[in-house]
């Protein structure tokens, strides 16, 4: 077991006390926070997404080009109505405990999951956004079929989004006698082997793992774990991270400030991996907060904002300024979705005037664990005050600033989403009506009415048409300010090969060591 590395040390001291665990076959990786839960989609954030889907696998998975790739099925069909999906299981996949999976154990995690109040995911599988499953079967020990209330274009895209874990098998294994969760007993290329809360997370690789494909595709594909173990280690301070990756006892550090990294890879030994993904980096306004919800006070904070500044800033010239929630990178992004917010401080007194702003602090959450959301929250507080409104900073713990998240508790925040899969997820993750959501962030009804639609398209003309009008009524409305997607910078050791990030998650199958 590794020996605890904490806030402040100079991380010379890591030993492993196991001495089977060969240290060359041994991939060490910093984790800025420690996961939430080792139970897939419940009781989440993004790191422990990230060390969750090199343990676990689902049905399906998202592809590198942002398609649905085969995983545990080999392949589907849909019927003619799109209400039945058959999914074929390959023949050769085996849990972590040495039993192969046939469709019964398929049927079976999908149960207890949906039974599951605390799964993120529900409310794209009861009806609550979009379609009802309403029956789970297996005819055949290789075969599952999914009846649904009513056609669904999103709905395989839906179980291969990181935030629902894949909508993952386990082994009913993974649950003690009592229905209490025990640990992770899935597919993937790794096995949870232990967590040490607040220290560390150990993986194994997995000697039977049966992979498919030829090549890596995005979560899906061929994966192959080069390494016997896998020590991911709660390092929450950057400057010990930093030593620990100098000293050789950290091999990966995924996400550092951009200038940080940047600072590493010019020394020579290090390697840069910065990869941008669909994800939203923003800072949120509670709409129903008696300052905030005047549209004239969310203009007037629009307007004092100089994004295109603050991206460059923030990411040191590696980020894009990106004001619309369909990601840079999108087939959807046309050039209606570079229409964006405009600098204007000049207009901001006429503004302040409008929402009968009287100079009433404005508290914005904030938290050290995303260099970026930081540095975003401490720019734009500068350039507010500067305009006239009076911002104050509160630096929250990560739990306590999710916590506010998830009540809606807040005034304004700056706040990081993982990256969805497809931009009708972008929209729904922040779209709802906030008093079945307490964390919805826009409740306009036409935007409820234009997500649902967008999310019941397939034709890709329609589609694009519906994300025009909902960027359209986004900059009316201004419930958020957008200010680019997601860009996850590391460094990792010259010795380590096949390393990079993918929609921000750190991948760690197919990465080895040379040293």
């Amino acid at each position: 077991m590794l020996k605890t590395l904490t806030r402040g040390l100079a991380v010379s001291v890591l030993t492993l006390a196991t001495g089977s665990i060969a240290l060359a076959d041994t991939l060490n990786v910093q984790l800025s926070a420690d996961i939430r839960s080792s139970q897939p989609g419940v009781n989440r954030d993004a790191i422990t997404d990230s060390v969750m889907l090199n343990v676990v696998e689902g049905l399906v998975a998202a592809g590198e080009g942002g398609d649905i790739v085969p995983m545990l099925a080999s392949d589907w069909s849909v019927s003619e109505e799109g209400t039945q999906y058959t999914f074929t299981l390959r023949d050769d996949v085996v849990f972590h405990n040495g039993e192969t999976m046939t469709a019964q154990d398929v049927v079976w995690s999908w149960d207890k999951l949906l039974a599951n109040p605390d799964y993120t995911c529900n409310v794209y599988f009861d009806g609550s956004q979009t379609s009802e499953i309403v029956n789970i079967e297996a005819p055949d020990p290789a075969t599952v079929t999914f009846e649904l209330d009513q056609p669904d274009a999103m709905f395989l895209t839906n179980m291969a989004q990181s935030q629902c874990a894949a909508t993952a098998v386990v082994h009913r294994d993974s649950f003690n006698e009592d229905g209490s969760w025990a640990k992770p007993i899935g597919t993937g290329p790794f096995v949870f082997d232990e967590w040490v809360r607040g220290e560390s997370v150990h993986l194994v690789k997995f000697e039977d793992y049966a992979a498919t494909g030829t090549e890596p595709d995005g979560y899906g594909g061929y994966k192959e774990a080069l390494v016997d173990d896998v020590n991911l280690i709660v390092v929450p301070d950057n400057s010990a991270a930093v030593a620990g990756l100098q000293s050789g006892d950290l091999d990966i550090l995924p996400y550092l400030p951009p200038n940080e990294a940047a600072e590493l890879e010019e020394m020579g030994s290090f390697n840069l991996v910065s990869e941008p993904h669909a994800g939203l980096v923003t800072i949120l306004i509670q709409t129903e907060d008696p300052v905030m919800s005047h549209p004239a006070m969310r203009q007037a904070f629009a307007a004092a904002l100089d994004i295109p500044q603050i991206v460059e800033s923030v990411t040191y010239g590696l980020g894009v300024a990106n004001n619309s929630l369909v990601a840079t990178g999108s087939v959807y992004h046309t050039a209606h979705h570079d229409q964006g917010y405009t600098y204007d401080p000049a207009s901001i007194p006429a503004l302040l005037e409008e929402a009968g702003y009287e100079g009433e602090q404005i508290t914005m959450l904030t938290n050290r664990r995303s260099a970026i959301s930081y540095d975003i929250a401490v720019i734009a507080q500068a350039m507010l005050q500067a305009s006239g409104i009076n911002v104050e900073i509160e630096v929250l713990e990560w739990a306590s600033q999710l916590d506010r998240f998830r009540s809606g508790n807040y005034q304004v925040m700056a706040f990081n989403y993982s990256d969805r899969a497809d931009p009708a997820l972008a929209y729904n993750a922040v779209t709802a009506s906030k008093e079945e959501r307490a964390n919805a962030i826009w409740d306009n009804p036409q935007a409820i009415e234009l997500l649902q639609a967008v999310m019941a398209e397939s034709d890709q003309a329609e589609r694009q048409a519906l994300f025009d009008q909902l960027h359209t009524l986004f900059l009316e409305d201004i419930p958020l300010i957008m200010f680019a997607n997601g860009l996850d910078v590391g460094v990792s050791a010259d010795y380590v090969t096949g390393y990079r990030t993918w929609h921000g998650f750190a991948r760690l199958w197919g990465v080895g060591l040379t040293r």
